[in-house]
């Protein structure tokens, strides 16, 4: 499989980053199979993987840490993120100095692992001073207890606030962005992939199936049965078929299986190609539950996309538009009712 650089770090990752999300509670229960889908991924070259504490509150950690025992650890390159609640104590979330110290070493242990490669903060705080975080993630970079810091869904004018306070305060710099991107997620374009390629920043989108949306399982003519992944149940907002964005997406997601047909791929291979296009992407996070998935998935590293499909794709859903803005993934506060003084 193809490697590129991550950013301007050197390090050399495969194009497809092995999502680890659905292993564990939120999808596939069982140890030993997300065990042979991590195996099988690293013996097609992926040697990239992506993980966090919150996911499935910490199992998915500790699966990765199990399939990477015995000495494949030092061939992959290991990310890992913290934010997210970890409990009810408000201390155990955020983007403090307190948390990201404590949580880090709880990172190492569930992975079992003296580093981390990437480690990245899972979405803005705007209750914590940007310095405050890097400060702690830099004094972990020079502990040797993580290697690479990188961030989630940063709005761009966050993405340069953090930039220079890194030049201005002596801190290590983030390295990398990790956003929603897909065919009918693409805000993203507007500004805050430009904003990563000025700073020489890697971009490893996440959810390039928007969600499912692009699986090939919403189509006009087709019913779509089954409970939903714990994940997915959380964000209800994105798949209820009586809000008129979701019907739009449906809609769009149809267009694009025809289209995909048309070129004589699947609607996975398309919707995964569309995301490695852009010029500023550095690999794309797929999220396999099944082993099926991931087979269904990993061809598609290899398909190139002709000019007519992309234009194609560009009249289905334009440039810098997201049809449901609640895949965005994070919300400003100033959007808030409170901050709008209504």
């Amino acid at each position: 499989m193809e490697h590129q650089s991550l950013g301007r770090t050197g390090v050399s990752v495969s194009k497809l980053c092995l999502g680890a999300m659905m292993f564990g509670d939120w999808g596939t229960k069982d140890h030993d199979e997300s065990i042979r889908i991590i195996h099988r991924a690293l013996d097609a070259g992926i040697n990239f993987i992506d993980t966090a504490d919150v996911y499935s509150s910490g199992e998915s950690e500790i699966i990765i840490g199990n399939a990477l025992a015995g000495g494949k650890r030092d061939d992959v390159v290991l990310a890992s993120k913290v934010h997210m609640p970890m409990g009810d104590d408000l201390n155990q979330r955020g983007n403090s100095r307190r948390w990201i110290i404590k949580e880090v070493e709880n990172s190492l242990r569930r992975l079992g692992t003296d580093w981390i490669d990437l480690y990245q903060i899972h979405r803005p705080d705007p209750d914590t001073d940007i310095d405050e975080t890097l400060g702690a993630l830099s004094d972990l970079v020079h502990q040797g207890k993580i290697r690479y810091i990188g961030h989630s869904t940063f709005p761009a004018s966050e993405i340069v606030e953090a930039q220079w306070t890194a030049q201005e305060r002596g801190r290590e710099r983030f390295r990398c962005e990790q956003p929603p991107y897909s065919i009918l997620t693409r805000a993203v374009e507007h500004d805050v992939l430009p904003t990563c390629a000025r700073y020489g920043m890697g971009v490893i989108p996440y959810s390039p199936l928007a969600g499912g949306w692009l699986s090939g399982r919403y189509r006009t003519d087709a019913e779509v049965t089954g409970p939903m992944s714990p994940a997915r149940q959380r964000l209800a907002n994105r798949y209820d078929m009586s809000l008129p964005p979701n019907q739009r997406k449906l809609d769009a997601a149809e267009q694009l299986a025809q289209l995909a047909d048309k070129a004589g791929i699947s609607l996975v291979e398309l919707a995964i190609a569309f995301v490695l296009r852009h010029p500023v992407v550095t690999a794309a996070i797929i999220g396999p539950r099944t082993m099926e998935h991931l087979e269904s998935q990993l061809t598609a590293a290899d398909v190139e996309l002709s000019d007519d499909v992309l234009d194609r794709i560009d009249e289905i859903n334009a440039p810098g538009v997201t049809i449901n803005s609640a895949d965005n993934g994070w919300t400003t506060p100033a959007l808030q009712a409170l901050a709008r003084r209504r």
